[in-house]
């Protein structure tokens, strides 16, 4: 575990000092949220922002009413960590979950040291692990111990079980960090949800095989989340193409919901060198 720590604190302070110095940005910027919660009514003035405008309070007739909003000190960041099956998927100590857990205790540490509150949920279609959100570097090392020694109880996913799970832990808004590949189903409308009532980032982990494979000839294919296994053809040209296209058309399906509802998304390829993508995510949020 010591290995582990002193490597995600080396990329930590390799991307602080990117942020810090090539992007003239600051490393806060991926956990400051909007940093506001609501206080009070006021009556509109000339001049005041019209997104602003409390539509509900000015109905009533009695005049145009704006929100105020007061600075709020204590910024929770939380972390949603996919640990089911297809997560396994890629090449040996550097599949998908490896990838994950790795994204996920680096920006622990990072969240730790720029902000008070930090917690974290890892799911599959039950509840694996949920650390409350707290503050100090114990409450980072106790996030990655538990991540890192976790094994999961079960290989399928539930990602609006997971999202419910999060919307009615969290009270106030918070930047909510949701780390998975995205291998499921009927989940969009919970993700729209959360990103209307959180700071929604979406870093969505892949392996290049599942948008390309070497000509092996006909081999089986197992689905860990499932069990089932598929025999195809790894030579087909129609293969190729489809498991290309289904894997772009769900990319930029999950794409289109973050844009259009306000939510950073980074895709991440297992093995890859995450700290430059990372550091490009800063670059977006500042």
């Amino acid at each position: 575990m010591k290995d582990i720590i002193n490597k995600l604190n080396k990329y930590e302070i390799k991307i602080r000092k990117a942020v810090n110095s090539h992007l003239n940005g600051n490393f806060n910027s991926i956990f400051k949220g909007t940093g506001l919660e609501f206080s009070d009514l006021r009556t509109y003035q000339y001049g005041d922002d019209v997104r602003a405008i409390d539509w509900v309070a000015s109905a009533k007739g009695q005049g145009t009413y704006v929100k105020i909003f007061k600075e709020e000190k204590e910024q929770t960041v939380f972390f949603m960590l996919d640990v089911s099956g297809s997560q396994e998927v890629g090449k040996q100590g550097s599949v998908k979950l490896d990838t994950a857990r790795e994204l996920c205790g680096v920006l622990t540490l990072a969240a730790i040291k720029e902000t008070s509150q930090v917690g974290v949920y890892c799911f599959s279609d039950e509840k694996e692990a949920y650390i409350k959100p707290d503050a100090g570097m114990k409450q980072a090392y106790n996030i990655i111990s538990r991540i890192y020694k976790l094994s999961p109880s079960s290989l399928k996913t539930d990602l609006a079980a997971a999202i419910s799970f999060t919307l009615n832990i969290l009270k106030k808004k918070s930047v909510v960090i949701l780390i998975s590949d995205f291998l499921d189903t009927r989940y969009e409308h919970n993700l729209k949800a959360l990103a209307r009532k959180h700071d929604l980032v979406v870093l969505h982990v892949y392996d290049k095989r599942e948008i390309t494979l070497p000509d092996l000839g006909i081999i089986p294919v197992l689905d860990k989340e499932s069990g089932n296994v598929a025999w195809v053809n790894t030579n087909s040209g129609a293969f190729k193409h489809g498991l290309r296209e289904t894997f772009e058309e769900n990319r930029q399906k999950l794409q289109k919901v973050c844009v259009q509802n306000k939510a950073n998304y980074l895709d991440i390829e297992s093995g890859s060198d995450y700290v430059a993508r990372l550091i490009q995510l800063f670059r977006v949020r500042k």
